[in-house]
């Protein structure tokens, strides 16, 4: 694991050097304003590592501003080396038909000068539109037609969300809203679908976010499972934390609730690497369940849907794509995944990829909206 860490360190480093680089004719603007501006490069580039360290040795508000500082920089980070390719790009454009000086640094110092300040100006406008863009989730509502009892009622409401991230950048301000936003729907049952915690724990522990979470209400209950996240903060204590203000974590585990449905939890596939836990075998966690009621599977990255379709699951919801997050990463999720986000029916099962509630790195979503989703399974048995 430390391994993978050094090698994202390294690529994190690399590309804020490349934007540096291709910054630095800013930078000798004046002596002093040229020294200020570079001094304030490597605040807001180092921001992001040093902000998680401290988090972890000096839980203080100091972290907190500089993970908040760095998420910002991060989202910088994608755009400003995708405006610079392109810079590169037309720059060897004009090369090859000999016309190379007109976008050169050392020909045209104050043009390129002009175009880096028109790239920043252009990148912080998207990232204010991607901030309030993920500062408003949408209530996304799904249907399902079920030829199975739901007992005594004929239809349930569920409530299901993922990756909310809670930490130093998601607080209490948009938890509150979160729990507001479920209640509201008055589901029969709520389920939280991975990454409800973002990394360290000591920023949902200062800010007594657990208090808000408990606030979470369904007759049926509140159930989660964990995601990535939680086990890069520290798995048995997020769960700890989770069960103590009344969220119950199937950690590879089934049960049965009223209203005829059965949950199964499965524990994150990144168990085995981050926990040295090997996760069991949905094969495994459906021997003994009544496949007559309809059974409900929570696993936070969709991968191998096969095997829920061959273990007769009727609805499986997942999360951990966000959909890219930002354009134009969703490309890279759509290739890696079967489903990237939203409703899929394969066969008899259902599948429901959200593209989550909260965001990691950047607060920033371009391409998608953050979600909560509410299901209404609906019984042909009357």
């Amino acid at each position: 694991m430390i391994y993978f860490f050094f090698i994202v360190l390294i690529v994190y480093l690399g590309v804020n050097f490349y934007i540096f680089k291709h910054t630095s004719i800013v930078f000798s603007t004046g002596t002093s304003v040229g020294i200020i501006l570079k001094v304030l490069f490597f605040v807001v580039a180092l921001s992001y590592p040093l902000g998680r360290i401290f988090e972890r040795v000096y839980p203080s508000l100091l972290p907190d501003v500089l993970i908040k500082i760095g998420s910002f920089w991060l989202g910088a980070m994608l755009y400003l080396t995708l405006f610079f390719i392109l810079l590169n790009i037309v720059h060897l454009g004009f090369s090859v038909f000999g016309h190379g000086s007109l976008i050169s640094a050392k020909s045209n110092p104050e043009l390129v000068k002009r175009l880096t300040i028109a790239i920043y100006s252009v990148t912080i406008l998207i990232l204010l539109g991607g901030y309030l863009n993920a500062l408003y989730p949408r209530v996304n509502r799904i249907t399902i037609n079920t030829p199975k009892s739901l007992g005594k009622n004929a239809s349930l409401k569920i409530a299901a969300a993922s990756d909310i991230h809670l930490g130093a950048v998601i607080s209490n301000g948009r938890l509150e809203r979160f729990v507001r936003m479920m209640n509201e729907q008055n589901p029969d049952i709520i389920l939280l679908a991975g990454d409800v915690f973002d990394e360290d724990l000591g920023p949902v522990i200062q800010n007594d976010m657990g208090k808000l979470l408990s606030k979470l209400s369904a007759p049926l209950g509140v159930y989660a499972v964990t995601g990535n996240h939680e086990y890069i903060g520290g798995v048995e204590p997020a769960i700890k934390y989770l069960e103590e203000h009344s969220v119950k974590v199937l950690r590879d585990s089934a049960m049965a609730t009223s209203g005829n449905i059965n949950v199964i939890g499965r524990d994150d596939r990144q168990s085995k690497i981050m926990g040295g836990v090997t996760r069991k075998s949905l094969d495994a966690l459906v021997l003994g369940i009544d496949k007559s009621r309809f059974t409900i599977l929570l696993d936070h990255q969709p991968y191998n849907l096969n095997e829920a379709i061959e273990n007769g699951i009727d609805l499986q919801i997942s999360g951990h794509t966000h959909h890219g997050q930002m354009f134009p990463l969703n490309f890279i999720t759509k290739a890696i995944f079967e489903v990237s986000r939203g409703h899929k029916q394969i066969e008899n099962t259902h599948f429901y990829v959200s593209t989550g509630f909260g965001t990691w790195g950047p607060p920033i979503r371009i391409g998608n909206r953050p979600e909560i989703v509410v299901f209404d399974i609906l019984s042909d048995k009357k």
